[in-house]
C-alpha cells in the first residue's frame, strides 16, 4: 500500500498532499489529543460501555478514530462534497440547458469520418436495456421505482458530467457531490416510500454507487473524446471501445471485489478498510435510521465550513480529517519528494519536465504494480492449502513474516529514493 501511496502523493504535488496531510494532523495531533485532555473519563455515544481514557488503553488511540474521528471527518466530506455540488450549481445549470439545446436540435448526419457517432436509436436501445436489467434481475436489489430514480439521475448527471470536462476539464467534474447528493436524496426518498431497514440502505447503496460510476465514466468518455477529436480518431469507434471496456471492466472488477472480500475478511476490517464505502454506509444509515453520532457529524460539518471560510480546498483537507493518519503522511512524502524535484536547479525547463515526467510515469507504475500485488496475495490467501486440506483452510499471509517498524522505514525510504533516482536517470539525456 505505501508505494502506491507514495506515487499518489507525487502524481498529486506537495499543496494537494499538504492539504490532506493537514486534516491528518488536525484529527490525529488536536482533536483526538483534545478528547484525552478534556474528556478522558466522559462516556460518549456510539460507544456506551467505556470511557474514552478506557478505549485508548484497552485498543490504542485507534479506536478514538473509529469511535469518533471517522464520523467528524463523515460530516466534514458530505458538507464538503454538497459544497462543491452548490458552487458548480450555476455552471451545472448553464451546462444542462446547453446540452438540452443541443439535443434538441440534433446532430446533422455527416459524412466526415472524424463527425461519426453511434446513431441515437442505438444508444435509446442500450439505455432501455440497462433499465430493464436493473429491475428485472433479481441479484440487483432495484425495483420499477428505485430502477426509474437511477435513471433520472443518471441522466442528469451524466450530462452535466460529460459536458463539464468535455468544456472545462476533469478538475472541474463533482463527481463525490453527486454521488452524496444521490445518497441522500435518494435514501430521503425511499424512507419516505416505506422502503426502510436493509433493503432500503442496501438499494440507496446501488444507487449511489451506479449514480457515482455514470458520473465518474461520463467525465472520462468524454475527456477521451475530446483527446481523439484532437488526434483526428472516429468517434463512432472510440464511443464503442468504451463500451466494450465498461462491460469488460465491470465483470473483472465484481470477481476481485469478492476476492478481496472473501481473502481479507470483508470491506470495513483493518486490512480492507474501505473508506469510501464506508463513508456511503454512514450516510445512509444515518439518514434511514437515525442512529449516528449527529453531534460528531455536525462537528464536522462546522469544521469543513471554517475551512471553506479560510479559502481552503474543503474535501483534500476533510478526507485527510476522516482517513488514518498513517495513510496521508506516505501520500505528503510523495508530494515533497515531488516538492523537492521542482525546485531543483535545471538547464532548462525542457529538462525539468522530463524528470518530472519520468517520475510521474514510475509512481504510476507504483500504483498499477500495488494493485496488481494485492491481487496476487488475495489468491495466493484463498488458495486451498493442498490437495487433502478442508475447503475452509487457507494460506495465512498475515503473520509469515515482519520486519518491524524499523524495518519498514528503512524499506520506505529506499523507495523514496528509487523515485528520486527513476525520476532524474533521464535528465542527462534531455540537456
Amino acid at each position: 500500500m505505501l508505494p502506491a501511496l507514495a506515487g499518489v502523493g507525487y502524481i498529486c504535488g506537495a499543496r494537494a498532499s499538504s492539504y490532506l496531510f493537514a486534516g491528518g494532523v488536525l484529527g490525529w495531533l488536536v482533536i483526538m489529543p483534545l478528547m484525552c485532555l478534556f474528556g478522558g473519563d466522559a462516556i460518549l455515544f456510539p460507544v456506551t460501555d467505556m470511557t474514552i481514557s478506557q478505549q485508548v488503553a484497552e485498543n490504542g488511540v485507534s479506536a478514538l478514530w473509529g469511535n469518533y474521528l471517522r464520523y467528524i471527518g463523515a460530516g466534514a466530506v458530505a458538507c464538503g462534497g454538497v459544497l462543491s455540488l452548490l458552487k458548480s450549481l450555476p455552471m451545472i445549470i448553464r451546462t444542462f440547458k446547453d446540452s438540452m439545446g443541443v439535443y434538441g436540435k440534433g446532430r446533422e448526419a455527416s459524412s466526415l469520418r472524424t463527425a461519426q457517432d453511434l446513431s441515437m436509436r442505438t444508444v435509446l436501445i442500450g439505455i432501455l436495456i440497462v433499465a430493464l436489467a436493473l429491475w428485472l434481475i433479481p441479484a440487483i436489489p432495484l425495483n420499477f421505482f428505485t430502477a426509474l430514480i437511477v435513471i433520472v439521475f443518471g441522466f442528469f448527471f451524466a450530462t452535466v458530467s460529460s459536458r463539464m470536462v468535455g468544456l472545462i476539464g476533469s478538475s472541474n467534474n463533482p463527481v463525490s457531490g453527486m454521488a452524496i447528493a444521490t445518497l441522500l436524496i435518494s435514501t430521503i426518498l425511499l424512507k419516505s416510500t416505506g422502503t426502510v431497514g436493509a433493503e432500503g440502505m442496501t438499494a440507496a447503496i446501488v444507487i449511489g454507487g451506479i449514480i457515482c460510476v455514470i458520473a465518474a465514466i461520463a467525465g472520462d468518455t468524454s475527456q477521451d473524446l475530446k483527446t481523439g477529436f484532437l488526434v483526428g480518431s472516429t468517434p463512432r469507434k472510440q464511443q464503442i471501445g468504451e463500451i466494450i471496456g465498461v462491460v469488460v471492466s465491470s465483470i473483472a472488477i465484481g470477481g476481485i471485489l469478492y476476492l478481496l472480500s472473501m481473502a481479507w475478511g470483508g470491506y470495513g476490517s483493518d486490512a480492507l478498510p474501505a473508506p469510501q464505502a464506508m463513508l456511503m454506509k454512514m450516510i445512509v444509515e444515518g439518514v434511514m435510521g437515525g442512529n449516528l453520532p449527529w453531534n460528531l457529524v455536525f462537528a464536522g460539518v462546522f469544521i469543513a465550513l471554517v475551512i471553506e471560510i479560510l479559502g481552503l480546498p474543503v474535501l483534500p483537507v476533510s478526507l485527510g480529517l476522516y482517513l488514518p493518519i498513517y495513510l496521508s503522511v506516505p501520500i505528503m512524502l510523495g508530494g515533497v519528494l515531488r516538492w523537492f524535484l521542482d525546485k531543483r536547479k535545471y538547464g532548462s525547463e525542457k529538462e525539468k519536465n522530463t524528470v518530472i515526467q519520468s517520475g510521474i510515469l514510475y509512481s504510476s507504475g507504483l500504483i498499477a504494480g500495488e494493485g496488481i500485488v494485492g491481487i496476487v496475495l488475495a489468491m495466493l490467501a484463498v488458495i486451498p492449502m493442498g490437495a487433502d486440506s478442508n475447503v475452509g483452510a487457507f494460506i495465512d499471509l498475515s503473520g509469515s513474516f515482519s520486519i518491524g517498524r524499523i524495518g519498514g522505514l528503512i524499506v520506505f525510504a529506499t523507495l523514496l529514493l528509487s523515485m528520486y533516482f527513476f525520476a532524474v536517470k533521464e535528465q542527462k539525456n534531455s540537456k
